[in-house]
């Protein structure tokens, strides 16, 4: 076989070692994938309308109800939510001794993090497919064409596989599981301080600046103008722009850390 063929037999045997723990510890994936439905649940039974006739006198209402502006949010949160299990999973595996054991076997490094990415790909899918139905039965109703979702679902796999190399890159880095649980919580949430939940522009001065131009809010009002209508201007260009900055970024940080590692 080919070196390449070795490089792929070896990530397919490393993901099914990955979707086990995940099988077997189920907590961690468990709360990644629910803690979103149940924002939307808490979002828009108990606070949507209140927050909904806000939006609505600020002018920002596009007139489908509080759960059609909140929906794109929420299923950006529910993509950075992953963050969180991916770093520890790397973490655990780097702190407890396993992948010194993997480097004293005839397998492919790269395969150990790619596992771990396609890993978290996989649940980052099953979590926003999850928030998807939940705002459907709540009444969300996007008006997007197929060319529209597909778009939309491209978006958001681009955003996964971005935050999924920031949070490998974490979770290199953390000395103890507990450290890499704590430390993605920035990227979780930075979707509240934008437009996830209420307009940028409703802010304060300063918050909005940071709102308005912070990764998020580009990738949540492309979202929001595909799967209903809104206008999206130029949001989609920095959508993408931010999406492989965060990819690239994470990617290199994570190679250069699992070097270091291997070096100590």
């Amino acid at each position: 076989m080919s070196a390449k063929t070795y490089a792929l037999t070896d990530t397919a045997t490393m993901l099914r070692r990955n979707l086990r723990h995940t099988l077997r510890y189920p907590a961690m994936t468990t709360g990644s994938v629910f803690g979103p439905v149940i924002m939307l649940l808490l979002f828009v039974g108990v606070l949507g309308k209140t927050l909904g006739a806000g939006i609505a006198a600020a002018g920002g209402h596009h007139g489908g109800g509080y759960i059609d502006y909140i929906a794109p949010g929420i299923i950006i949160t529910a993509v950075a939510s992953g963050s969180m299990a991916t770093a520890v999973a790397v973490c655990a595996d780097m702190t407890e001794g396993i992948v010194d054991r993997f480097r004293t076997m005839p397998i492919a490094r790269g395969s150990i993090l790619t596992a771990h990415v396609i890993n978290s790909m996989i649940t980052t899918v099953v979590s926003t497919a999850s928030v998807i139905a939940a705002a459907l039965v709540l009444g969300f109703r996007p008006t997007a064409h197929l060319a529209a979702w597909a778009a939309a679902a491209g978006l958001l796999m681009l955003l996964a596989f971005a935050l999924t190399w920031l949070a490998v890159a974490i979770g290199l880095v953390s000395g103890t599981p507990e450290a890499a649980s704590n430390s993605p919580l920035p990227i979780i949430f930075l979707p509240f301080i934008g437009s996830a939940f209420a307009p940028a522009g409703s802010m304060p001065p300063g918050v909005r600046q940071f709102a308005e131009y912070q990764p998020f809010t580009p990738v949540i009002e492309t979202i929001r103008g595909l799967l209903t209508g809104t206008p999206i201007g130029h949001n989609a260009v920095l959508a993408l722009a931010w999406c492989l900055a965060l990819g690239l970024t994470g990617y290199l940080c994570s190679r250069a850390g699992f070097r270091h590692n291997r070096a100590h």
